[in-house]
């Protein structure tokens, strides 16, 4: 994972993750995590982003 992107998921989970797998349901999971909390989004974020599978670069 890229410095930009640790960053991103840290700031901004959703973008990061939007950035990653698209808008779509991850994106939406995320987007409600990080309105319930932000550490939520961001623990999310984190586990989208590292783990293997279908990337949108």
């Amino acid at each position: 994972m890229s410095l930009l992107m640790i960053l991103l998921t840290i700031f901004l989970p959703p973008v990061a993750v939007a950035l990653k797998q698209g808008i779509g349901v991850q994106f939406l999971i995320n987007l409600v995590l990080t309105l319930i909390g932000w550490l939520p989004g961001v623990i999310h974020a984190f586990w989208v982003n590292t783990r293997g599978g279908e990337t949108l670069a």
